[in-house]
């Protein structure tokens, strides 16, 4: 969220004993009307991997929360001997119910944030629930996290939490999970973060004897002419990488080869941010191997019926343009999400022709208005396309109108 709200003011209380309080969120509202086809002409095109919903009851419009939810978030902050010390909460509840639920039963409010931190000239320790390091900066710098993006409809029993904004059309959702992370300082200009992550089971895999590890590297550039706004440039470039890595077993001999089995899911991502004269382009991408195409390690597609973890990667093309002097801001990506047959899944239905996803992808176009400097108004346009690899496709327009509100 700050990367877009820098400039809203949240509400801070400086305590006598030396601490300081704040509250802090935003509230936000789409309209949106999702209409989904199935290309091949079926009476239905939905498969296994496919975010592209397609009975009759998916035509249909919603008032809802876009990709971001609304935030709720308080902080307390002091120092005692020497180090820097802090906890957050941050609650995360959305406007909407799931679909086909009514008044006031239903809507979701998610406990997203719970950390402490201590820190100093030696950098910081976080520890509590926070979002993971792998592919953090896919989703932060994705222009939809202020917006809806893909699969804003969502009928019974969808529909209940936020939109998917790129999640499953150009990276993987990097959760937000328990973990004891180091960051070093952020006064330099490279900063790297490591943690130990709560694990994750995968499909059959349901033995975490040891944490999953998750890494982040970032590197930030300022250029051009300095401002009081800007002391360091006005123009900026963000590079940044991160990875996981974990290991997982079966309980037993699951596949009647005479062993407990295990795997080592991994992966890394990276991408490019640049900022200067107005116009932001951002790429990125990611591969993994046994972490999914959705949702990381829960979006069912993650394992054959063998044991062996399948591969995932995706990608993102994105430009924004707000032109000098002007409250207007237009965006445009291109992003899409591709799963990989095992040879296993070849034996079992010929040459990348299972019945299972091949590739999410989406098409986006927005126009934003900043009103003032808190609030802003959001239209956004969305086509996205489902393949599975025996060629069914399923595909959507969406339109969606609405209003975020940051302070």
């Amino acid at each position: 969220m700050a990367a877009g709200t820098a400039n809203a003011q949240g509400l801070t209380m400086q305590m006598s004993n030396g601490w300081a309080f704040s509250f802090s969120g935003n509230v936000n509202a789409f309209l949106v009307y999702t209409d989904p086809k199935c290309s091949n002409s079926a009476a239905s095109c939905g498969f296994a991997g496919s975010l592209v919903p397609v009975s009759d009851e998916e035509k249909i419009s919603r008032i809802r929360t876009g990709l971001l939810p609304a935030f709720a978030t308080f902080e307390a902050k002091g120092k005692e001997g020497g180090v820097d010390l802090g906890v957050h909460f941050g609650f995360a509840p959305q406007i909407n119910n799931a679909g086909g639920v009514h008044d006031q039963f239903g809507a979701q409010i998610d406990m997203r944030q719970v950390y402490l931190t201590a820190g100093g000239t030696w950098g910081q320790i976080l520890a509590g629930r926070e979002i993971g390091l792998y592919q953090r900066n896919n989703i932060l710098n994705d222009m939809t996290l202020f917006g809806v993006g893909a699969t804003g409809g969502g009928h019974s029993p969808g529909g209940g939490g936020t939109t998917l904004g790129r999640i499953g059309f150009g990276y993987v959702y990097p959760n937000f999970v328990a973990q004891m992370t180091y960051s070093s300082p952020s006064t330099s200009p490279a900063q790297i973060s490591i943690g130990l992550f709560d694990p994750s089971t995968i499909g059959v895999y349901d033995v975490v004897k040891i944490p999953r590890v998750e890494t982040e590297l970032t590197w930030t550039g300022h250029f051009g002419a300095t401002t009081a706004e800007a002391p360091k440039g006005a123009d900026k470039i963000m590079v940044f990488v991160s990875g996981e890595w974990q290991h997982v077993q079966t309980v037993t001999d699951e596949f009647g080869d005479g062993t407990q089995d295990s795997k080592d899911s991994y992966g890394g991502a990276g991408g490019i941010r640049a900022d200067f004269s107005g116009l932001s382009l951002v790429g990125s991408g990611f591969y993994g191997k046994g972490i999914g195409s959705v949702l990381m390690f829960d979006s069912g597609n993650e394992v054959d019926r063998t044991g062996e973890f399948r591969n995932s990667y995706g990608f993102i093309g994105q430009a924004e343009f707000q032109p000098v002097g002007t409250q207007w801001k237009f965006g445009a990506s291109y992003g899409e999400n591709d799963l990989k047959q095992t040879t296993t899944d070849d034996s079992d239905f010929g040459a990348d022709a299972a019945p299972f996803l091949s590739k999410n992808s989406a098409i986006v176009g927005s126009i934003t208005y900043l009103w003032t400097k808190s609030l802003r108004w959001v239209a956004e346009y969305t086509y996205t396309k489902a393949k599975s690899h025996d060629g069914v496709e399923a595909t959507a327009n969406q339109g969606a109108i609405g209003m975020m509100l940051f302070f």
